[in-house]
């Protein structure tokens, strides 16, 4: 029986997370039922006849602040990420997506999405390609900053990635979100390690950070390891394939299904509390927590499942293209257009699909009287 480390001194750069205690904490000993934490929602920029659909755009975000509001929710907008195509957007519309939505939302708190500008010819990792999105994003107030890995930064060794990390959050001024990028959207990327995730964590600019992915639990090794050391760092879920997993913990999720499936998770995160928590609104009379929340994480993880299948290539990448269709579907964007530099579509099936997808969760939403998801 091998000895697991459980103290961070005895960590090294290379150290697996297979090595460690937090690897192998059951999820049972994490269960929380007190804290409704936020839903941070990877938001949709739709576009119809190759031009952005701002009205749209307005639409959708009014829809979630509704979800978010019935349910006493707290909703953070993810701009320019994934759902965003922040890889094919301009400075130039990466800008005006923020500027409008600061003009019409002026208190609403946001998560801009920032990566590497201009690298596809370098050799080695440069943190300044960080510095123009950082620079148009930091310019505007109650933000955070999701720093989103690239390929270089990517390829460094735990040490010099650490480094990098923290060069690049001598440029930041906001609160910082580390994001690792999962596989299934780009072949080269790979999660923290353990040092790694406890360096970042330990660092005053990165509040929280960002995981998903589809072969192993990184976020309940994040969520373990956080909790045992009492970190001053928030893990957000970004798996749209373990959604449930984030509200039984009480952890933030960081997720485009927050988009299409808004009103279910946030119905979800309200019934998963006890009646003693002051923040719950639809209370059981019981004192305790709403079981029907099961039926309910059937209910979106199937209807998830389909938006974010992954494709031939093992991507799950066109999901941008299925939460359009799921968008519209429900009446609130005039097109499932995706953006005119977007490989990452699916077939000309997909409005069917989607609408296929959506039977099981509007009958579940309807027997519980979840209100905002179409008829």
């Amino acid at each position: 029986m091998r000895e697991l480390i459980s103290h961070p001194a005895d960590l090294t750069p290379t150290t697996p997370w297979q090595d460690t205690v937090w690897a192998y904490t059951p999820e049972e000993t994490l269960v929380d039922h007190t804290t409704k934490a936020r839903l941070c929602v990877a938001t949709l920029l739709p576009f119809k006849d190759r031009q952005p659909d701002w009205d749209g755009f307005s639409k959708s975000v009014r829809w979630m602040q509704q979800c978010g509001e019935h349910y006493g929710v707290e909703m953070v907008f993810v701009l320019n990420a994934d759902t965003g195509y922040i890889f094919d957007l301009s400075d130039e519309l990466y800008a005006e997506v923020l500027k409008r939505f600061r003009a019409e939302f002026p208190n609403q708190k946001f998560i801009a999405g920032i990566t590497a500008r201009g690298a596809e010819k370098d050799e080695v990792f440069k943190a300044e390609r960080y510095w123009p999105l950082l620079d148009i994003a930091q310019s505007h107030d109650n933000g955070e900053m999701m720093i989103m890995t690239s390929r270089l930064l990517n390829l460094l060794a735990p040490e010099a990635r650490r480094d990098a990390y923290f060069q690049i959050a001598e440029h930041i001024t906001h609160p910082a979100i580390a994001h690792a990028l999962e596989p299934s959207f780009v072949p080269w990327a790979s999660p923290y390690e353990p040092w790694l995730l406890h360096e970042i964590a330990n660092h005053p600019k990165y509040v929280g950070g960002k995981i998903s992915t589809l072969d192993e639990p990184h976020f309940l090794y994040w969520a373990a390891m956080c909790k045992d050391l009492n970190l001053p760092f928030a893990p957000h879920s970004g798996d749209d394939y373990g959604i449930p997993t984030a509200i039984r913990l009480g952890l933030p999720l960081l997720i485009g299904a927050g988009v299409s499936a808004c009103p279910l998770i946030a119905a979800a995160r309200d019934m998963w509390l006890l009646d003693s928590v002051v923040d719950k609104k639809f209370k059981t009379s019981t004192g305790r927590f709403d079981t029907n929340v099961y039926k309910l994480f059937e209910a979106f993880q199937s209807f998830e499942d389909l938006v974010f299948r992954l494709d031939d290539r093992l991507s799950a990448a066109p999901y941008k293209h299925s939460t359009a269709h799921v968008l519209h579907h429900l009446g609130l964007i005039a097109s499932p257009e995706a953006h005119p530099d977007c490989k990452d579509l699916r077939g000309p099936d997909e409005a069917q699909r989607m609408e296929e997808a959506l039977r099981r969760p509007r009958r579940v939403a309807k027997r519980l009287g979840i209100p905002y998801f179409g008829a």
